[in-house]
């Protein structure tokens, strides 16, 4: 039974959520503020989070940067009011692997986590791959550059996971959409390029000549290394 940690602080909404997902078959737990929901994330177990944005003590956003900066790699769906872009590649940029904006119908819901579930189940390139000064494990997840730690957030490996696994092919924005966030996704382009501009960030030796994504006007993104 796939445990599920619900982390929400109006207590009606908290408790409709649990019900649902117990229906579906899913083991779910709630907790009603940041402190605690990191606390719990971090003593693992579980195999989704679902995280609302407006928390007392630590906001949604702080919960997901702390558990990513944990190492913590159980998928998170951020619940919120707002449908702004804006709050959207926030969240996705720490990490989240899905957002859902209240109100949204159990239906709705439950397809997420199972397209979430499902994706995190695949399994990820079962070795040590290296390009440059950079050396990526794919299967512990772990990343270093010249010796030297690199974290990357879930979103990240999942982005460089699919540029190594189509090296030297263009892939164009609705095909990286596609391959890192799912069908069931519906983003604009900006997360794109907003989570390529982190990742070079952190892999390239000079991100505003990039060596390893090249941009390929017009086209979309190569993978070099």
């Amino acid at each position: 039974m796939k445990r599920i940690l619900i982390v929400e602080d109006e207590p009606t909404i908290a408790i409709g959520l649990q019900d649902d997902l117990e229906l579906e078959g899913f083991h779910a737990e709630v907790v009603s503020d940041g402190t605690t929901a990191v606390a719990r994330a971090l003593e693992g177990g579980y195999d989704l989070i679902l995280l609302d944005v407006m928390l007392p003590g630590k906001d949604g956003f702080t919960v997901c940067r702390e558990i990513q900066r944990a190492g913590l790699r159980t998928p998170i769906i951020m619940l919120t009011a707002r449908g702004q872009e804006a709050d959207k590649v926030t969240g996705l940029g720490l990490g989240a692997d899905d957002y859902v904006t209240k109100p949204f119908s159990p239906r709705e819901l439950v397809a997420r986590i199972q397209a979430v579930l499902r994706r995190a189940s695949e399994a990820a390139p079962a070795k040590v791959f290296e390009f440059g000064e950079v050396e990526i494990d794919f299967t512990r997840l772990e990343a270093s550059r010249k010796g030297e730690r690199v974290d990357l957030t879930a979103t990240e490996f999942k982005l460089l996971r699919a540029f190594v696994e189509h090296r030297g092919r263009v892939l164009s924005i609705p095909q990286l959409l596609d391959l890192v966030w799912g069908k069931e996704m519906f983003l604009t382009d900006r997360v794109v390029y907003t989570h390529v501009n982190n990742l070079r960030g952190k892999i390239e030796e000079d991100p505003s000549r990039p060596r390893f994504i090249v941009s390929v006007r017009g086209a979309g993104y190569r993978f070099d290394g």
